[in-house]
């Protein structure tokens, strides 16, 4: 049975922030997000509202996942962007496409 990795970003509603993760169930950790931002604000994400899917990667492996994560964690904000907008150019939130 193969399992499916993900590395996603999620933003805020004015598109300020972006967090970066990585999970094997992108619609649990989405609702994560969320629940985070409406109660105690634990996390970095739940601090600053990110629950707003704009971009992810899918992954057979769990370590190149991991791999791309951390790749792009390293990146400057601008080189992000670039790469939201190559594949989602108005910066739609992805949520509703993911449940």
């Amino acid at each position: 049975m193969s399992q499916t990795y993900y590395v996603y970003m999620v933003t805020n509603a004015d598109k300020t922030v972006l967090y970066i993760g990585m999970t094997n169930n992108l619609q649990r950790r989405l609702s994560q997000h969320y629940t985070d931002g409406q109660n105690a604000k634990l996390s970095f994400a739940g601090k600053y509202n990110c629950y707003f899917l704009v971009y992810y990667e899918s992954f057979e492996n769990v370590s190149d996942a991991i791999r791309r994560e951390k790749e792009l964690k390293r990146w400057r904000r601008a080189k992000k962007e670039k790469l939201i907008q190559e594949v989602n150019p108005d910066w739609d939130f992805l949520n509703d496409s993911v449940f």
